[in-house]
């Protein structure tokens, strides 16, 4: 049996939104059709990501996570998904990958990054300018913008005062999304629609929606004519593709 395994936890409200999506493009006409699944959320012990990226904490998520995913490996999980972008920053995914390949894990973590990228090339080989909507430690990072550059892209990035203000949207105590994910505040998805029309109005043709509390207030495919790419589907559906491919629902 193939189990497909997912680390919440990061945040909370992501890995059920993974869960989620997983379901929904699996084909499915009743409860046993659905694909094997295992979560382990454990927040409090998983200090943040990008805390950590900008040297706020010297905890390396990694490590925690990489223990995590040894215990969904002993559970059956052949194939695993980590439903916050920032975690695949080198600095954290390098060493989860190394603390792994100590363990002798045989598990496949997936690449959240490398399969966003990969879907928006096979599905949407036109689009060329890519925008990205993110946490800071992404941003700084430049996780999304050196992929994309090494693909041919060409990336738009937000400046830095918009960038600060889609960093507050996401985790404001007061209004951001990870205080306020049911419902997401009005002035958070207001904050993003800026953001977002900033990235159109630079020449984006497509938007990825690289943080995985943003399409809780961005929804759909497709806002103020730009295409929209919510990473968490995306790792959804490759999850599903490396996995169970016989049973990924075809894109609409």
């Amino acid at each position: 049996m193939n189990m497909i395994g997912i680390i919440g936890g990061v945040g909370p409200f992501a890995g059920l939104d993974l869960a989620s999506k997983i379901f929904s493009q699996t084909v499915a006409q009743r409860d046993q059709d659905h694909l094997p699944l295992a979560m382990l959320s454990v927040p409090s012990r998983i200090d943040d990501r990008t805390e950590y990226l900008l040297g706020q904490t010297p905890n390396n998520p990694a490590h925690v996570v990489s223990d995590l995913i040894i215990r969904l490996e002993q559970l059956g999980a052949t194939v695993v998904g980590i439903p916050c972008n920032t975690m695949h920053a080198p600095a954290i995914f390098d060493v989860l990958k190394e603390n792994l390949l100590r363990q002798k894990s045989a598990v496949r973590v997936l690449h959240m990054v490398e399969e966003v990228i990969v879907f928006i090339q096979k599905n949407h080989p036109t689009i060329r300018k890519v925008g990205v909507l993110s946490t800071t430690g992404t941003w700084k990072t430049g996780l999304y913008y050196k992929g994309l550059q090494a693909k041919g892209y060409s990336p738009v990035a937000l400046g830095e005062v918009m960038q600060q203000e889609v960093h507050d949207a996401i985790y404001n105590e007061q209004y951001g999304i990870k205080a306020r994910s049911n419902p997401v505040t009005a002035r958070a998805k207001e904050v993003l629609m800026k953001g977002l029309r900033q990235l159109r109005d630079k020449g984006a043709e497509g938007i990825i929606l690289g943080c995985t509390e943003v399409p809780y207030a961005l929804t759909g495919d497709m806002m103020e004519g730009v295409r929209l790419f919510d990473a968490n589907l995306i790792l959804a559906r490759s999850l599903i593709g490396h996995s169970y491919p016989d049973k990924l629902r075809p894109l609409a």
